[in-house]
């Protein structure tokens, strides 16, 4: 056991090291602590104004004209006078909670299925990768946005929905990894020697086919913040005044542009949400694409 132990820290410290030595995983890497050092210590960077709901955004009146960057709003106001610094800050919170909670969820759906699928096979196989392929004729964001009306407004409807809609690509992966994996060498003598299916799937297969899912956890990171931005963007998210950057782009839709005479007057309104965004998405790629690199060099 202590082998087994010492060998998982030398593959992680080797991964590590692989890692750094690839400068756009260092970018990613650096934007990703600056967003979770954010998402740490929001309390003290933006204390709540109310207890018991930090996230949601203050505000002082309710003109629709946003405010510009001053001494007692840092980022300005967006439409209705919500705090965009409040807002960017918590909403950090938000992403992560949302990407992490979808990804996990949508993962452990897929392994489950992608594994029992690829080691059990034939007619179980037939049935279950039908059914996957039926839920892949319909689009991802369509779906998404159906199951999130059936179930309700709210971010965590969005989240369920989202989860719901990606595991389909773990199932696929992780059943043509499982595929290879059972013909091993090592999978057979454990059959021969009456080990349990439950143990070979998880002590001998999935270990050795977790790597893939990793890299499609940390790229799908990314897409799931942008899908549930966009979800909340045309009013299927949290309620108003919520801190989630989607939301805010959505209070500064109508001041993208400005007047004739000075299209960028409330450039801050988007700026500061739609940066974070893009920032967010770019981290999480970053370090997918290194781990890719990191996990399979021959590509």
């Amino acid at each position: 056991m202590k082998t087994i132990i010492l060998s998982y820290f030398r593959n992680i410290a080797m991964v590590l090291w692989r890692l750094l030595r690839n400068p756009m995983a260092r970018i990613g890497l650096v934007l990703l602590v600056i967003f979770s050092g954010i998402a740490l210590f929001a309390p003290i960077l933006a204390p709540p104004k109310y207890d018991f709901a930090p996230y949601r955004m203050p505000h002082k009146g309710f003109s629709t004209i946003p405010k510009p960057p001053n001494p007692n709003n840092v980022f300005g106001t967006t439409s209705g006078q919500y705090d965009i610094y409040y807002g960017v800050v918590w909403g950090t919170r938000t992403a992560f909670k949302t990407g992490l909670l979808v990804v996990l969820v949508a993962a452990l759906i897929g392994v489950c299925v992608g594994v029992i699928s690829g080691y059990y096979g034939g007619w179980i196989d037939e049935i279950i990768m039908r059914m996957v392929d039926i839920v892949w004729t319909i689009p991802s964001l369509i779906l998404a946005m159906a199951l999130v009306v059936s179930f309700g407004r709210g971010l965590e409807n969005i989240m369920l929905a989202l989860a719901l809609v990606s595991w389909r690509w773990y199932a696929r992966v992780i059943r043509s990894e499982v595929l290879k994996i059972k013909e091993m060498g090592y999978v057979h003598a454990a059959k021969i020697m009456g080990v349990s299916d439950i143990r070979i799937m998880i002590r001998h297969i999935l270990p050795n086919t977790i790597y893939p899912i990793i890299i499609m956890g940390t790229l799908e990171m990314g897409s799931i913040v942008i899908m549930a931005s966009f979800m909340s963007f045309i009013g299927l998210g949290a309620p108003k005044g919520y801190a989630d950057w989607g939301q805010m782009v959505a209070l500064a839709r109508n001041y993208i542009v400005g007047p004739p005479e000075a299209p960028l007057k409330y450039w801050y309104t988007i700026f500061f949400p739609g940066g974070c965004i893009i920032l967010f998405v770019l981290a999480w790629n970053l370090i997918g694409d290194a781990l890719r690199d990191t996990f399979d060099p021959k590509q």
